[in-house]
């Protein structure tokens, strides 16, 4: 009832006071396009073990290649978003979001007959540019809208649906129909996200935000949140993308993982409806410094554990602090950047702490262990607190 309650409350976001039906109409298929799009776009954050697990054992590389395949997807999201972000005011949304999400379908569909490890560099790179573009003008738009925090929470459960779907049906089917399933799923999703976006994206921002051409820089506590989020996002690939292999290595076997990952995907629907509702209810600035800790703390219990419970426990909650913090973050840096370029951004913010966990995790897995990646997160965390530390200081805990 909160999620449908938080989903109506995010339409009437998009829509201006004493609109009409048919613009209440428009609006709804706009939040439907919005969702469909920001789960597209965030494709990495729910199948990393997914896909860290297809390129090891089905691929047959070995963790530190596996990885830099990843990383090369997610430098591709950075550097395009690093490019259309600050231009999110100036491209025309309705072409500019299905053209991204269809060259990405395309990329991931010629990598089912790729056969080189260069080609799938590549083809991961490109996929990794046309994503961030799309992403980019998604979370801009977000941004502008009458509460960003609200309609991000919005998306965020339309990701945890999306999270259960594919994890409790993606490793099963790779495993029954071979490797190239992966690239096959990717490729349906995107194909999804092009059509929805092309049909349900109206050009090209919020009416009710007022831009200018000659923007101020952002200011140094947007820049520390996002160095924040992006510390929160290196130790959730990191850890993320080898869950899997950590249990299948540890032999709780495939079906008890597979059924971790499925509880994973319900426990993310409940972070972004308690974020929407908690949204006045607790200061950000605390939010945000609480978020790093316990994300290093199940980190350590993921890495370290050698007994299922605890490993299936601190799992299944892990990507929702992500989710949860990061929804804060999201509204936090929309109320400094009314500008809509800092959360337009996000996919910067997110994808190049993501970028490099798959290589250090790969990295540290082959050559120290499991153990590693536990420790380097609470560093990475450190760096985290303090970060937003001088956000929550800026801000009055407000």
């Amino acid at each position: 009832m909160k999620s449908t309650a938080t989903v109506a409350s995010a339409v009437a976001d998009t829509t201006a006071q004493g609109a009409t039906n048919a613009s209440r109409v428009r609006s709804i298929v706009t939040v439907i396009a919005l969702m469909v799009a920001h789960c597209a776009g965030m494709l990495d954050l729910v199948a990393l073990p997914v896909w860290i697990n297809t390129l090891t054992t089905a691929y047959r590389l070995n963790p530190q290649s596996a990885g830099g395949l990843v990383t090369c997807f997610l430098v591709g999201v950075v550097l395009s978003s690093c490019f259309f972000a600050p231009r999110l005011n100036r491209i025309r949304h309705r072409i500019a979001v299905p053209g991204g999400y269809a060259v990405a379908g395309i990329s991931f569909g010629a990598c089912v007959f790729a056969d080189a490890y260069v080609l799938l560099l590549l083809l991961h790179f490109i996929a990794g540019i046309a994503i961030g573009c799309s992403l980019s003008l998604i979370h801009g738009r977000i941004g502008l809208s009458r509460n960003p925090h609200r309609l991000f929470a919005v998306v965020g459960i339309a990701l945890g649906v999306f999270a259960i779907c594919f994890l409790a049906t993606a490793p099963l089917s790779i495993a029954r129909h071979g490797g190239d399933m992966l690239f096959k799923l990717f490729a349906l999703v995107m194909a999804l996200a092009a059509l929805v976006t092309a049909f349900g994206l109206r050009e090209n921002v919020a009416t009710s935000v007022t831009v200018t051409r000659n923007e101020a820089p952002l200011s140094r506590v947007v820049w520390l949140g996002m160095i924040g989020v992006s510390c929160m996002a290196l130790n959730q690939a990191m850890i993320f993308s080898f869950v899997l292999r950590i249990g299948l290595d540890r032999g709780f076997g495939l079906a008890a993982v597979t059924s971790v990952l499925v509880v994973l995907g319900l426990v993310n629907l409940m972070p972004s409806p308690l974020a929407a509702v908690l949204q006045r209810r607790l200061p950000s600035g605390i939010v945000l410094i609480v978020g790093p800790i316990v994300q290093a703390t199940l980190a350590l219990i993921i890495s370290n554990s050698a007994v299922f419970l605890p490993y299936a426990v601190a799992t299944s909650l892990f990507a929702g602090v992500m989710i949860f913090t990061h929804t804060f973050a999201f509204g936090t840096l929309a109320s400094v950047d009314t500008s809509g370029r800092a959360v337009a951004a996000t996919p910067v913010t997110l994808m190049t702490g993501a970028a490099l966990g798959p290589i250090l995790g790969g990295t540290l897995v082959k050559s120290v262990g499991y153990a590693s990646l536990g420790a380097v997160s609470c560093v990475v965390a450190f760096v985290a607190i303090i970060c937003f530390s001088r956000v929550a200081f800026a801000k009055g805990g407000a």
